[in-house]
């Protein structure tokens, strides 16, 4: 799809590294002009030079914070015709009975309400221009049950119905919404995943490396390109009419046990 989003207008959160940094990068290859956010101030440094991306320093889960990145972003851009929501943490990981309710509101905030900060604004300029495209990123953990990390799996499983009922509001206009479940992710966020299920399980790290690897069918993991080659494909004409779906990029999930 080389050239196909030369001039489309996206922003995009926690686009420093992993999976953010792999879908600015691919956007601004393909010809998007890119506005991203995070909240390390290194990682932002990094990715603002990428030729084609303005890299600033937000929190995605502070309200102020967000408000003033995405309105100075549109203000850029001159409006927005792609919004990416991104940001995630792991959230606690443990049985429920041993969770602290506060990092499970901690969680639920960054993976889900972030996405409500950014999307109030993002709405009105598309909706205005009757075209535009929301694409919030969950997990296959919004799917399925995932044993010891019910706060994640929780805020993911949000994700989801949040994006549909988007797509409902704002479909008559043109805009669209939808939603990319991603598998597990090489690198070293999915190290810590698994360091922290290894803790909470009292397992190995290798074993609980394998037991991820036996989750899907395809027995690996998954590489961030492939999320940014799914947003990419998602942002262009080619998915004009596709709408309040959930895509899966995971080589298919049998289960999200790991042991």
């Amino acid at each position: 799809m080389t050239g196909s989003l030369v001039g489309l207008r996206a922003i995009v959160t926690a686009g420093g590294a992993g999976i953010g940094r792999a879908i600015v990068e691919l956007l601004a290859e393909e010809g998007a002009r890119v506005i991203t956010c995070d909240v390390d101030a290194d990682a932002v440094a990094s990715v603002g030079g990428v030729s084609g991306v303005e890299a600033r320093i937000a929190d995605v889960a502070s309200t102020p914070s967000i408000d003033g990145f995405m309105e100075r972003a549109i203000g850029v851009l001159g409006g927005v015709d792609l919004l990416v929501n991104n940001a995630g943490v792991a959230g606690p990981a443990g049985r429920i009975e041993t969770l602290d309710p506060e990092e499970v509101t901690a969680c639920l905030d960054v993976n889900l309400t972030s996405m409500v900060r950014t999307t109030r604004h993002a709405v009105p300029p598309m909706v205005a221009a009757r075209s535009g495209c929301i694409v919030n990123i969950s997990s296959t953990a919004g799917l399925y049950g995932f044993p010891y990390r019910s706060a994640y799996a929780a805020s993911k499983w949000a994700v989801i119905g949040l994006t549909k009922t988007i797509a409902m509001e704002v479909g008559e206009a043109g805009v669209r919404a939808n939603v990319i479940c991603p598998g597990s992710i090489s690198g070293p966020r999915m190290d810590n995943v698994i360091r922290l299920e290894a803790e909470a399980s009292g397992r190995s790290e290798e074993e609980i490396r394998r037991g991820f690897e036996r989750q899907v069918s395809m027995r690996s993991f998954i590489d961030a390109r492939e999320i940014a080659n799914t947003v990419a494909f998602l942002a262009s004409p080619r998915a004009s009419m596709i709408s309040g779906q959930v895509i899966s990029v995971d080589g298919n999930t049998e289960t999200m046990r790991t042991d």
